[in-house]
């Protein structure tokens, strides 16, 4: 099997159901994912070095299997195809965060992305993931897609900062406020969402 065909040297590439620039949004935000999905299997690897956080290592790699089925139902450009993603795994992903919450210290300041390693790497999944996000909302906005696969996303970069709170807090290392932040989360009111990125 050759890893190179030649066939997108003039700057296209196929989809299923035809040929477009490597730049054409639909490319762009399916590729995204795809680096999105990269990052996700190095926070995973760096999971599965802690015992304690064998679980969450699990969860990531669940993560990155439907990162996959996401990017496939993106790069179909015909329209009735029967797609992968599904509402199943927002809810699930509802639940995990809902776990997450109850684990980590409260917050009551916005948080710096890092503190070990791993919340470094699950931050910088977030950050990916919200950029992949809009991406997605711009080809929602001129084609027919998959909304399923919009909403995952949205849940997802509220999965990773969850987990990055959780993964700090279980290396004992802890989060690092914004030192300029006033106290912005009531307690008991804390969003699973503290540091300055738009929220939603």
């Amino acid at each position: 099997m050759r890893l190179y065909t030649k066939t997108g040297d003039k700057g296209q590439t196929s989809l299923i159901g035809g040929r477009v620039g490597k730049d054409d949004i639909r490319v762009e935000a399916y590729g995204t994912i795809d680096e999105l999905n990269s990052f996700v299997g190095l926070a995973q690897a760096e999971a599965a070095k802690h015992e304690s956080l064998q679980e969450m290592a699990g969860c990531l790699l669940d993560i990155q299997h439907e990162l996959f089925d996401c990017g496939s139902d993106l790069a179909y450009a015909k329209v009735g195809v029967p797609y992968k993603m599904n509402g199943e795994p927002a809810v699930r992903m509802e639940e995990w965060i809902d776990r997450y919450i109850v684990e980590a210290p409260e917050l009551t300041r916005f948080i710096l992305p890092g503190g070990s390693a791993l919340s470094s790497m699950l931050h910088v999944c977030r950050t990916v993931c919200r950029r992949a996000e809009r991406r997605v909302v711009t080809l929602s906005g001129e084609h027919v897609i998959n909304q399923d696969v919009l909403i995952y996303l949205n849940r997802l970069s509220d999965y990773f900062f969850a987990a990055a709170r959780v993964a700090n807090y279980n290396l004992g290392v802890p989060d690092t406020e914004y030192v300029r932040s006033a106290e912005v989360f009531r307690k008991g009111k804390a969003k699973t969402k503290g540091t300055s990125e738009e929220k939603g």
